[in-house]
């Protein structure tokens, strides 16, 4: 005979099967809750970098490359034609104004100067032989003169005399006439050697000037041939460190050809390039940032070469402080050039987010979440992105290249 189960008995059995459904209910829900996380898109937080949106100044700029150059560099050329004798001098060596950095062979200048010295002395001898010759012909032609004065004054006594002869009946009009006649052609002969004495004591001047032109120019050769073998022995107008030098020895140089530079390695400057789609921007006296190793160092563009070659534009910036430490000669760095300025705006650090639009997504961190956002931007540098519209200071964003993101909206941000 069967008996009834008690009350408490079937209580117990009643709140098992209930706290058993709840459980299964729990963990059905957990379940569910752990499969939209696991649908949710995320990311570690170490994975990402982020920057807080602050206040400041954005100088926008556009970006050169830039070199260190010496703010004054000479370079040295070859007086001569000459080979490459003697290199005394090592590049990086400093030097003094007036110290023998090359030498170069004088054989050949020498035999030219000794030349030049042959001709001058033929120059002048033929400079008193002409003297002497004009000097005779000069002579020949006062000495005619002379007779012919002397001639001149015989028929004018001789008309004289036909003229009185004439008076008394003892001559003939005929011969007074005859008289007056050779009188006259000897007084035109007179003048024409007159005239030709004045013109040969000119054309005697304009030979002598010629020829002591030449003498002159010849000295002048000659002086300058010998100012040019004094300065084959290569040297240095100014103290400095040598930067450069053709050590090449016995090879022939010409004229003209740099041999050394020396620069002066107290002040520098910086040679920058930037394409030339950037030209119309570029102005003398524009404020620059040259940027070395994490320095900044502030100039201006000084001057501007006309000429592109191969697509760039190069220019010369003067820097505030060109005896800054970390200046070396050749050291490459960033250039900076600043075409607008704004002050007191709100900024974030410029990254790989940034794709150079005035308007893009980005996201904002907000209670573990990264949460996309349209912000307005304006003018940009290397540093920093000026923010127009779309962010607070004080917020937090992702820097970091979100391009596989683009889409999506809110990312969760794990530990």
């Amino acid at each position: 005979m069967d008996r009834a189960i008690a009350d408490s008995i079937q209580a117990h059995r009643q709140r098992r099967r209930w706290l058993l459904a709840a459980g299964l209910l729990g963990l059905l829900l957990a379940g569910i809750l752990a499969f939209r996380t696991a649908l949710k898109p995320g990311l570690r937080h170490s994975d990402i970098l982020t920057a807080t949106v602050e206040t400041g100044n954005v100088e926008a700029s556009l970006t050169a490359a830039g070199t260190i150059i010496p703010g004054r560099e000479a370079v040295i050329t070859s007086p001569i034609q000459s080979t490459i004798r003697r290199v005394p001098v090592v590049v990086g060596a400093r030097v003094k104004a007036g110290e023998t950095i090359l030498e170069l062979d004088k054989d050949l200048t020498n035999s030219a100067l000794a030349k030049l010295d042959d001709e001058q002395l033929r120059n002048r001898n033929k400079n008193s032989q002409l003297q002497l010759n004009l000097e005779r012909s000069l002579n020949d032609l006062r000495a005619q003169a002379q007779v012919q004065a002397v001639k001149v004054r015989s028929l004018q006594s001789a008309l004289r005399d036909e003229q009185q002869l004439l008076k008394i009946g003892g001559g003939t009009a005929e011969n007074v006439r005859q008289a007056e006649l050779n009188l006259t052609v000897a007084r035109l002969e007179a003048s024409r050697l007159a005239r030709q004495i004045q013109t040969q004591q000119r054309s005697n001047a304009a030979d002598v000037r010629e020829l002591g032109y030449t003498v002159s120019m010849q000295q002048r050769s000659i002086s300058e041939l010998a100012n040019k073998l004094r300065q084959a022995n290569i040297s240095s107008q100014q103290p400095g460190v040598l930067t450069w030098v053709n050590d090449n020895l016995g090879t022939t140089v010409q004229a003209g050809d740099a041999l050394a530079r020396v620069a002066d390695l107290n002040s520098f400057r910086v040679r920058a390039t930037i394409s030339d789609s950037y030209a119309d921007q570029l102005h003398q006296g524009d404020s620059v940032v040259v940027r070395i190793n994490d320095i900044d160092l502030r100039g201006t563009v000084a001057s501007i070469s006309p000429a592109v070659e191969k697509g760039v534009v190069t220019f010369y910036a003067q820097l505030n402080n060109p005896h800054h430490p970390a200046l070396r000669p050749n050291l490459r760095a960033d250039v900076f050039v600043i075409t607008r300025a704004h002050h007191g705006v709100l900024r974030v650090k410029n990254g790989p987010y940034y794709s150079g639009g005035k308007e893009q997504p980005v996201f904002v961190v907000q209670n573990g979440r990264a949460v996309r956002r349209a912000v307005r931007f304006g003018d940009s540098n290397f540093d920093y992105v000026q923010i127009v519209s779309g962010l607070r200071a004080g917020e937090e964003i992702v820097v970091s290249d979100m391009k596989d993101h683009v889409d999506t909206p809110e990312l969760t941000l794990h530990d």
